[in-house]
């Protein structure tokens, strides 16, 4: 069987660890042949390729970013873009397609798969927000590397009497602030899924230097959102600009300098901002997302050699099952109430935010 492949959206580790998986084993178990479609979309809409064979993923396996190279393009908002990119799969012949990315990427394969594609899709993004899975490939890597920076971040607070914002991704959900705020020993965490007063999070550290400990730890998703009376009505997120991308989503940003102005505004503490941006997706894979990116790989070539097409390959428990795409894109996957009163449980003043959240 010939079966192409392409990454789409925002690079993440372990994608190339991916490809690696399904070349190998559609090699050594099918006799299959591969095509790579360069920068997502835009490969199939412009025919943009490369083969993909056993040489190719030769040491790709701790690289990060892709070797496919990606792109935010959408086909569904050219003319005849879908069209467009099944004309191309049939010119290299491609009986299959693998499409790894995250909602925005599985939701074009969706849309080619009504039309009669053969797509099997792989979950990928740091946020881990994909309905469907447990976890997403990347986002271990991008929680060790907010991690270890809030432990950097530490130091320095501690030497200055200083507060430090940490912003770190996620737009609509925050798993990575949670975790790596839990991780990191962060005094107040900040997700999008709760609007937060900034005179309760002021409250919480000036109680905090007025026991004696005189510097804190802020971390805040980058989609988080302020709110005086907590109806999320009211609420949006800071953006860097009103550009958006093909998928219509804004460019977020900028919330922690925003948050660090507020803060030494209110308390009077020397306060500073450190945006980890785009550090958080570079660089090796950790073991963990090596790991789960292979069993990624293996279990999509294994899907497409089974006919489950229209499906993604998801992580439930420790196994790896088909799952519709129609599934996986349905909604956001947000931090659910177990790991949040984790970080109410160790956090100080942070419940009587919760009670005003759930009043």
């Amino acid at each position: 069987m010939k079966v192409g492949v392409l990454t789409g959206g925002g690079d993440c580790p372990g994608l190339n660890a991916v490809i690696r998986a399904i070349v190998r084993k559609g090699c050594f178990h099918y006799e299959d042949q591969f095509v790579g479609f360069l920068e997502g979309w835009r490969g199939l809409l412009e025919d943009k390729s490369m083969p993909l064979d056993l040489a190719s993923v030769g040491g790709i396996l701790p690289r990060g970013g892709t070797i496919l190279r990606t792109s935010r393009t959408n086909p569904a908002k050219k003319a005849d873009g879908l069209d467009k990119c099944a004309a191309t799969l049939q010119k290299h012949k491609v009986e299959a397609l693998i499409a790894i990315g995250g909602d925005d990427t599985l939701s074009v394969a969706q849309k080619l798969h009504a039309k009669g594609v053969k797509v099997v899709g792989v979950p990928k993004t740091i946020d881990n927000d994909l309905a469907g899975t447990d976890y997403t490939f990347g986002f271990d890597t991008a929680v060790n590397i907010a991690t270890e920076a809030i432990d950097r971040v530490h130091t320095t607070a501690e030497a200055h009497n200083r507060v430090m914002v940490v912003e770190v991704m996620g737009r609509d959900a925050g798993w990575i602030a949670m975790y790596s705020g839990i991780a990191g020993g962060a005094d107040v965490i900040l997700i999008p899924e709760q609007p937060f007063d900034i005179e309760k999070v002021a409250e919480t550290i000036r109680l905090r230097h007025a026991r004696g400990r005189y510097f804190s730890i802020v971390v805040v998703a980058e989609g988080a959102k302020f709110s005086t009376d907590l109806d999320p009505r009211h609420d949006a997120p800071v953006l860097q600009s009103m550009v958006k991308d093909e998928f219509g989503h804004a460019h977020l940003g900028g919330i922690g300098n925003i948050l660090a102005r507020e803060v030494e505004r209110l308390t009077g503490f020397e306060t500073r901002a450190v945006v980890l941006g785009h550090i958080q997706r570079g660089g090796s894979p950790s073991a963990f997302d090596r790991m789960l990116a292979t069993r990624y790989g293996l279990g999509a070539i294994d899907m497409v050699h089974r006919g489950e097409f229209g499906c993604m390959a998801a992580l439930r428990g420790n196994k790896i099952v088909s799952v519709p795409l129609a599934d996986a894109i349905a909604k956001n996957r947000t931090v659910d109430q177990e790991v949040i009163d984790v970080a109410y449980g160790i956090l100080d003043k942070l419940s009587a935010e919760k009670e005003a959240v759930e009043k």
